[in-house]
């Protein structure tokens, strides 16, 4: 018996992964310089246009390429197999992103469990602490550099308590409306992810204004050793993937006003709600291993 095959979309060639790929080299660059010129005595004042360039061409690149998709899923040319497709490449997407975590939170565990103690002298490395740093102290968080600078911690309490239960909050309201999509409660829906999209961009108002804390009142920077490198490392790039994560959201509720998505068809949205609840899921790691422990 002849086996029946579902069609198979295949689109034409595209120019938005060559225009994304400019994007990130303009932002790699332009993040870079930005901090090195940062450091400067006399620092130039374009670097950090390199930057801007790059977010705004990662932000035209995602409108042009969901427009184009957007445009093909509305035309009936997607079927089954391209959802599973769709499924299969979120899923992978979420795993990179977990690894990428993953390597900035084992750099904190081996400066913490590792280096740290080390330094102190423990594990017959008493040499290394005379030689390198008679008087360092092996504590977490370093709040001493070895240029004699010191700063002061970033407690839990306050702000970024404030952040836990804004965004905790976030994936409770994303899930109701994923709820409310699913059952085809339109005015729900819309209220709930309206509700999420305004909660990431005061999750992300905040942050801004705890960095503005650290650096003017606690002397928290960049320069501020181990542990002030860890602390922006980490809690910047989830910064960066909260404002990923709230645009997209923002670019569905636009959907939804426009009438997009049905409760047996709506991957695009399902695909952004599991994108936030791993936003989500990292912050917490991200409370409890660099605020609180």
């Amino acid at each position: 018996m002849k086996q029946e095959y579902e069609h198979y979309y295949v689109p034409a060639q595209s120019p938005w992964p060559i225009v994304g790929a400019i994007g990130l080299f303009f932002i790699a660059v332009g993040a870079a310089s930005t901090v090195i010129n940062s450091t400067k005595a006399e620092p130039s004042g374009f670097t950090h246009y390199l930057l801007y360039v790059g977010i705004f061409t990662i932000i035209f690149m995602l409108f042009g390429w969901f427009k184009n998709v957007i445009a093909e899923s509305d035309a009936g040319l997607y079927s089954k197999q391209m959802d599973q497709s769709f499924r299969q490449g979120m899923s992978w997407f979420i795993f990179s992103e977990v690894m990428f975590f993953c390597a900035f939170f084992g750099a904190l565990f081996y400066a913490r469990m590792l280096s740290v103690p080390w330094l102190g002298g423990a594990s017959n490395n008493a040499m290394t602490n005379e030689v390198l740093w008679p008087s360092f102290e092996a504590v977490w968080p370093l709040l001493t550099t070895p240029s004699g600078e010191t700063t002061q911690a970033m407690g839990w309490f306050g702000l970024p308590l404030v952040n836990t239960i804004v965004l905790l909050t976030s994936s409770v309201t994303v899930h109701f409306a994923q709820q409310a999509l699913e059952t085809n409660k339109r005015t729900q829906l819309k209220i709930f992810l309206a509700i999420t999209v305004l909660l990431g961009i005061a999750f992300v108002g905040l942050q801004v204004e705890e960095y503005i804390h650290a650096y003017t009142e606690l002397g928290l920077t960049l320069d501020a050793g181990i542990y002030g490198n860890t602390f922006f490392l980490l809690t910047g790039f989830h910064g960066m993937h909260v404002s990923i994560g709230s645009l997209l959201l923002l670019i569905m509720l636009v959907r939804i006003f426009k009438g997009h998505f049905t409760p047996k068809n709506h991957f695009a949205f399902q695909a952004a709600a599991w994108y936030w609840h791993f936003v989500d899921v990292v912050w917490l790691c991200l409370f409890v291993f660099v605020y609180v422990l």
